[in-house]
């Protein structure tokens, strides 16, 4: 878990970066409606949890910046004994304390009472305030039927002459630059990751279902991690399946000679691992799908080696479509360059961490602590093949640490896996 002390530094910083004269207002936000009376699992929102720790529903996050004195409150629902019989325990006041680090823990029927305090000037020594940020990230739920877009109508008609700014890009950006703690955190999410894949491949063969596969990761990983889950649906795609970007229903039967590919991760306190590996259903190869895994392999060495400070992931997505062109142009795969688009049709990477695909700006320079992915790929549809090689990468002073690089990939490596099984 992350410690005190970081989550006053981010909720530290966050405030430097505020107007004077300030609040910003966040959500953990509430479980969406899946059908009829269910709701789909509650997901903390993830800028609310990297600000507080706190991962429960119905909270909320005051922060007041005024001439550089800096007020926190954070708000819990209060405790109801027939929600509790029904769904458990719920978090205490001196338990979202010691989480949070936040001093002032109040019950979220004081939610209204203490924004209308702010906004019309009669909080304390506080004059009025006269800008809101709240974190307008689409369709951010916080109530039965209302968003913070609901929400920021609501308290622009409320107060007139307030302006409501988006928190969302300020809290981003610190998201962006991963301190040691959360690599650490990480660095338990691959672990658990390879762990599970390494489960999985003892049991791929000829005649196993795909979701028999995906079933087999999601198993090792709860073990493993104490019941943390995935970090995302998992992907098994044998044969042709696996041209299919994102395979949505693993239905299919594994057959010999197939190519299976599979796209899966841990996650540990919701620091995600995302990792693609492509394995023969029998062990072993075949000289063309070797020749095809080889070039995908190749890309995915030499994006790890450019990728450093000051590169873009622009220009890592440049170098992957001309490595991934001049290899299959030269064999002969393509007639030209461009038709490598047929081929390889996503961009080479994105930054991972709270999320699996956690926002970010892809146009500016990397900088040390960012993690982002590798993941070169080919989708042959006519040949029935389709083979992506994805690691993570964590960007250092001087380069980068592949931090998945003891999940097999060699194809000596895994021929000797299926020979020694």
């Amino acid at each position: 878990m992350i410690n005190v002390s970081e989550l006053s530094a981010r909720r530290a910083k966050l405030f430097s970066n505020m107007e004077d004269g300030s609040i910003a207002i966040l959500f953990s936000g509430v479980a969406k409606k899946s059908t009829a009376d269910e709701n789909y699992p509650f997901e903390v929102n993830r800028n609310f949890y990297y600000l507080t720790g706190i991962d429960e529903e119905g909270c909320a996050l005051l922060l007041l910046n005024s001439e550089g004195e800096h007020r926190e409150y954070l708000l819990i629902p209060p405790f109801d004994p027939v929600k509790e019989k029904w769904y458990g325990k719920r978090l205490t006041i001196d338990e979202a304390r010691e989480i949070s680090g936040c001093r002032n823990v109040l019950f979220m029927t004081a939610f209204e009472a203490r924004v209308d305090s702010a906004l019309s000037g009669s909080f304390g020594d506080f004059g009025a305030f006269k800008t809101v940020y709240l974190d307008l990230e689409k369709e951010l739920k916080i109530g039965e039927d209302n968003t913070t877009e609901d929400y920021r109508a609501t308290l622009m008609q409320a107060y007139p002459g307030l302006t409501v700014l988006n928190a969302y890009p300020l809290i981003i950006r610190q998201r962006m630059i991963k301190s040691r703690a959360e690599v650490d955190e990480y660095r338990l999410a691959v672990e658990h990751t390879r762990i599970g894949i390494m489960a999985v491949m003892a049991q791929l063969r000829a005649g196993v279902k795909e979701y028999e596969l995906a079933n087999t990761f999601l198993h090792t990983i709860n073990d493993e991690s104490g019941y943390q889950g995935l970090a995302f649906n998992t992907i098994v795609a044998a044969g042709v399946h696996a041209t299919t970007l994102h395979y949505p229903k693993p239905l299919g039967q594994v057959k010999q000679g197939d190519l299976v590919l599979i796209d899966l991760g841990a996650r540990h306190n919701y620091y995600n691992a995302d990792v693609s590996r492509t394995f023969p259903a029998d062990g072993k190869f075949t000289d063309e799908q070797k020749e095809l895994y080889q070039i995908v392999l190749g890309c995915n060495k030499a994006v790890a080696a450019f990728a450093k400070p000051g590169v873009t992931i622009a220009e890592l997505n440049s170098l992957t479509n001309e490595y991934l062109a001049s290899e299959c142009l030269a064999r002969g795969l393509i007639e030209k360059k461009e038709d490598i688009r047929n081929y390889f049709f996503h961009g080479v990477s994105h930054f991972i961490g709270l999320d699996t695909h956690d926002p970010g700006d892809r146009a500016i320079p990397l900088e040390p602590g960012n993690i982002i992915s590798n993941e070169p790929g080919l989708y042959i549809k006519e040949k029935g093949i389709g083979i992506r090689i994805e690691d993570d990468l964590l960007i250092t002073e001087d380069g980068c640490e592949v931090l998945t690089s003891g999940i097999i990939k060699e194809v000596e490596e895994i021929e000797a896996f299926y020979r020694n099984r």
